[in-house]
């Protein structure tokens, strides 16, 4: 089994776009009306769990590190980072935060480039992405890759 096939590569949000050797999409933390705010916590949880699963041999967990500027979306990236980190550690996963201006840098050549540049870029590399949450996680992909050795 190659380093490749031992990762899962993460772009962090209530909609959370995921990328693994020969699969990817999106997943949605959503909290439904009258539900309690940790929900979206217990929903991350359980998904991580699920991909375990389905994803034998998983090493390692690649997120995108986002720079957060405060209020309820902070709230929410800290919260699903944390769920990261704690289920890494329940299973023996290594955890590599990747910063959001690191991985467009070297995707694109420009740490600010735009959602619709890394959705082309991810489209040049022979992808399909069906937003930028699902773009972002395949070059998340491909730098963890690169970034490996493999």
């Amino acid at each position: 089994m190659g380093t490749d096939s031992g990762i899962l590569a993460l772009d962090l949000a209530t909609k959370t776009g995921w990328c693994a050797k020969g699969a990817s999409g999106i997943q949605t933390f959503d909290v439904k009306r009258g539900e309690s705010p940790g929900m979206r916590f217990l929903r991350c949880r359980a998904w991580l769990n699920e991909m375990l699963g389905l994803l034998p041999g998983l090493k390692i967990l690649y997120y995108e590190q986002a720079h957060h500027r405060g209020g309820y979306a902070t709230e929410v990236g800290v919260g699903l980072v944390t769920e990261v980190k704690a289920f890494a550690a329940q299973h023996g996963l290594e955890v590599s935060p990747i910063h959001t201006a690191t991985l467009k840098k070297w995707a694109t050549g420009n740490g600010r480039a735009s959602k619709e540049e890394m959705i082309k870029e991810a489209q040049a590399r022979g992808y399909d992405p069906q937003d930028d949450n699902e773009a972002d996680a395949m070059l998340l992909y491909e730098f963890a890759v690169a970034d490996l050795g493999g």
